[in-house]
């Protein structure tokens, strides 16, 4: 088969993902104060590499994005997230009470705004590390077919 036999998909590709990417993170650093955060971010993130998987092939996106880094993140997030709550008990609060997570000044709650991102940032890479690696996992194990099968 041709090389370039989908070649409209591919440049239509080429546009769309850096876009799908710059949407992920509006949702994740609007999520704050809108519907979305880092859950959704996450998944769009994940989206856009699938999507690339698709057009130019697994192999290419796995060259690209390697499994592993998709697991290293993955797995940091989970300890950002983590580390997050541990932070705030350590400094005399419960888990994930954002009031501790900074000393406060005289401005108000920034402990809080600080720790909903450091949270929000740790759920993004958690999901989207998660998915590509289900991606992955899936992708890379293609069923071995017999001609008898057949």
């Amino acid at each position: 088969m041709n090389p370039d036999h989908h070649v409209i998909l591919r440049v239509t590709a080429k546009f769309l993902i850096p876009i799908i990417v710059l949407y992920a993170l509006y949702v994740q650093f609007h999520g704050e104060l809108s519907p979305g955060g880092g859950f959704q971010a996450g998944v769009i993130i994940a989206v856009g590499v699938i999507l690339y998987a698709l057009i130019f092939g697994v192999v290419d996106a796995m060259v690209k994005i390697p499994p592993v880094f998709a697991r290293l993140l993955a797995g940091s997030g989970f300890l950002i997230y983590g580390s997050v709550g541990v932070w705030t008990m350590i400094n005399g609060g419960n888990f994930l009470d954002y009031d501790f997570v900074i000393e406060e000044g005289p401005d108000g709650h920034w402990g809080q705004h600080i720790g909903i991102i450091l949270i929000e940032i740790g759920v993004l890479f958690a999901v989207a590390g998660s998915m590509l690696t289900i991606f992955y996992a899936f992708a890379g194990r293609a069923p071995e077919i017999d001609d008898e099968d057949w």
